[in-house]
Parts: C-alpha cells; structure tokens; sequence
C-alpha cells in the first residue's frame, strides 16, 4: 500500500514561496507565543496561504518552522554577545580575576568564573535585546549545577542591537527552583525549560560583587540601574 504524505510534491513552489513572504514578518520571531493555533495565523501569514492554496493548519506548520530557525539564530547571536560584552565588562571594571570558562567547555554549567579575595562567582548569562519580557532558556546541566554550587548565579544582561551592553540583573535562584518543571517519575525528565521570568524576581546589578572588589562605581554592576536599563 502506497504510503501517504499531508505534502503533495506539487505544493513545494507554494511552500517555498509562502516561507519567503513570512520570512521577514516582524512577527515571526514571537511566533510561538503570538501564533499558538491556525485560527490565529497573522493577516499577512493567513492571506499568503489563502493565495497560494495551502490550508490553514499546514500554513501553521510552516510558521513554527520558519519561527524556529529564527528564533535558533537569534538566541545564539544575543547570547553569545551578552556573554561577551559582560565578559569585558568584568574584565575592565573589576579587580577580580574574570575567567571565560563556557570558552573551554559547556561542561562547567556556567559561562563566567569570577574570583577575588573576597568573593567567587559563577555566572551563568542570559542575554536579550528586549526591553519588555524577560525569557530565558535554562538546561537541566545549568539547573542541577545551580543546586550543588552555592557560587552559581543567574544573570541577565541586556544588550542592544550593537551588542553593546544597557543593562544587568540577577534572577533569583529561590525563584528558579520554584518554576522549573517537577519529574513525575523515573521514566520521564525535562532536560530544557523555557522560563519567563518576572520583574520582581530580578535584582539590578550583581550583588554578589562587593564595591571593594569594584575599579569604580558603576550604575551597572551597583545595582543602581534598574532592569531594563
């Protein structure tokens, strides 16, 4: 028996040319909020599927993927920016010694290892470019770290589009081991969690840092500068 596909192979021009009119949506990177169901496909996103053919609920498949590799892209550009911007931060206004560990392996379950006579910090980093919502992205390594290491902290940073970095916060890990999903059992466990983190649950700057260990006061890192910046 001829196994059947939901894509007929005729339908590839239209797939293609429906992922090039959404590809530059301003939508498309909030997608899997604002874009849970067909019936809420974007005008746009719903009339370039209508003109083309393709039915509403195949229209959806194609926006979480286009929304997907956005999405992918774009954390890892931000992220890797915030963690470097922080990483210079550190290194010019700090006496510490500032150790960019998430450079020589994921394995640590943080990015930056901060150390001076007074204090030693693991910083895990979460950057975004948003001024609004704060979403991260934790992994299970990151969060059973957390739980072993009293070092370990959860900071933000926001950039902005030049990767230059406005402003820093640190999430609180009571509320971090509040929100992460419970295994029910033995058979099953999340090795990943999206986490929208609340205003109230960020404090500015890194308090861990004392200004002692500080080249000079900085609204940044003294917490002076509220989140967003």
């Amino acid at each position: 028996m001829k196994e059947s596909h939901p894509v007929c192979l005729d339908q590839r021009l239209d797939i293609a040319l429906f992922s090039a009119a959404i590809a530059d949506a301003l939508w498309l990177e909030d997608a899997g909020v604002l874009v849970p169901t067909a019936e809420e496909l974007p005008q746009d996103a719903e009339r370039a599927a209508l003109e083309l053919g393709l039915s509403p609920d195949l229209a959806l498949v194609l926006v979480r993927e286009a929304s997907g590799k956005v999405d992918l892209a774009e954390r890892n550009r931000v992220g890797k920016g915030g963690e470097l911007a922080l990483l210079s931060w550190l290194d010019n206004e700090t006496y510490a010694d500032v150790d960019h560990v998430a450079a020589v392996s994921d394995g640590f379950g943080f990015d930056i290892a901060v150390r001076a006579t007074s204090f030693t910090g693991h910083l895990e980093v979460k950057s975004t470019t948003r001024r609004g919502r704060l979403i991260i992205y934790l992994s299970r390594h990151e969060f059973e770290t957390m739980k072993s290491d009293r070092h370990w902290q959860l900071v933000a940073v926001r950039i902005d589009k030049d990767l230059e970095l406005r402003s820093i916060a640190t999430v609180s890990r009571e509320w971090i081991h509040c929100s992460v999903p419970k295994d029910q059992d033995l058979h099953g466990r999340w090795e990943s969690v999206r986490l929208h983190v609340p205003p109230q649950s960020l404090v500015s700057g890194i308090p861990i840092i004392p200004s002692c260990a500080m080249k000079r006061q900085t609204d940044l890192l003294g917490g002076l500068l509220p989140w967003p910046g």
